[in-house]
């Protein structure tokens, strides 16, 4: 139990006893609820980063409640080297902080590491939004929001981050994806390796997915819906703006390698497609 209750003040000095027992009543609560009082498996680990010590604290104590550990941090200044220097499976970044914002943490971020990012922001930053998409960030979710819809937005882009499962002994091992060639794009989903012309490309796990869909039918229209669709793959609504904010975000990437990239076709009132001649 100890270690639930860690979890909720790695980084930080400032939460109360009272908030941790909170924690760990409920870890209490689901271990409890397993057979033998097994406690509930860790699954991943979660960066919250935020000046508001009220939403460090319930959204920590929800995802614990959901099986994660968390670590948390009040300002990106002091989570900059954290995060770096021990990478946890996603982070959740508040984009107006002290010391730090999350624009520059996530930029800084970005130099030295791929990790899942989901931005928080307020309901009239789409200026901020834009340019945390544009900066690598996976998704973002707007102030004030539900625990629910965070929670379901970090299980499904780390469903996309997870390695295939083992194969259970006696089975058959799961085939890799194969590669993806068409014409100087080449796709490898198993190492999640993207190359044009030879010259490496890095996506992130929602660009991928994202450019993958569209490469899979050359010359094939794909709505933005299913474009949605296939980097999300979950009942979760996402705007048309992010959807176009990822397409502008690749597009800008393939360009620092060929500045004449245009393989990736805007069809107006239609959606994209991609072009492999």
């Amino acid at each position: 139990m100890r270690r639930g209750i860690e979890s909720i003040i790695y980084g930080t000095t400032w939460l109360s006893p009272k908030l941790s027992l909170v924690a760990l009543w409920f870890s209490r609560e689901r271990s409890d609820a397993r057979p033998g009082n097994t406690p509930a498996r860790m699954s991943a680990t979660i960066a919250l980063v935020d000046d508001d010590r009220n939403i460090l604290t319930s959204v920590s104590i929800a995802l614990q409640t959901e099986g994660f550990l968390t670590r948390v941090y009040s300002d990106g200044e002091s989570a900059l080297k954290a995060l770096i220097e021990n990478p946890p499976d996603l982070a959740v970044l508040d984009i107006k902080m002290p010391k730090m914002d999350g624009l520059e943490l996530l930029r800084r971020l970005r130099e030295r590491s791929a990790i899942p990012v989901i931005f928080l922001t307020s309901k009239d930053d789409e200026l901020d939004e834009a340019l945390g998409l544009a900066m690598g960030a996976d998704d973002y979710i707007s102030k004030p929001f539900s625990q629910r819809l965070l929670i379901a937005r970090i299980r499904a882009i780390l469903r996309r981050t997870e390695p295939s499962s083992p194969a259970i002994e006696g089975s058959t091992p799961e085939e890799p994806a194969p590669v993806l060639d068409r014409g100087r794009l080449s796709m490898d989903p198993a190492r999640h390796k993207v190359t044009w012309s030879g010259r490496n490309v890095t996506l992130t796990v929602t660009e991928f997915l994202i450019l993958e869909t569209l490469a899979q039918r050359p010359g094939i229209v794909k709505t933005r819906n299913q474009l949605m669709d296939a980097a999300y793959q979950d009942d979760i609504y996402v705007d048309d703006r992010t959807i176009d904010s990822h397409i502008k975000r690749i597009r800008r990437k393939f360009r620092q390698v060929d500045g004449e990239f245009d393989a990736i076709e805007t069809l107006y009132g239609a959606g994209y497609r991609f072009s492999d001649e």
